[in-house]
């Protein structure tokens, strides 16, 4: 018989982006606080593709995950 496996993303330990077991969305008002700019410039940034984010309806919402990758790519190393 064959053994069962989980999917790869439970064995690298990674919580999902998107359906069960997913990290919730953040508002843009969360997300630009976080990054410690205002929601409007933050999204600015999204219409001009710089962050990632899902429109849903008429409100903005971030993975946060995807805000700690921006963080991370532009930090400035020490």
């Amino acid at each position: 018989m064959t053994e069962l496996r989980k999917p790869p993303v439970s064995e690298k330990g990674e919580i999902p982006v998107f359906g069960p077991g997913a990290a919730p969305l953040i508002d843009s008002n969360q997300a630009a606080q976080f990054l410690g700019v205002h929601p409007r410039t933050l999204q600015r940034m999204v219409l001009r593709g710089e962050i990632a984010a899902v429109k849903v309806g008429k409100l903005w919402r971030f993975v946060p995950s995807a805000i700690q990758e921006w963080v991370a790519q532009h930090s400035i190393a020490s």
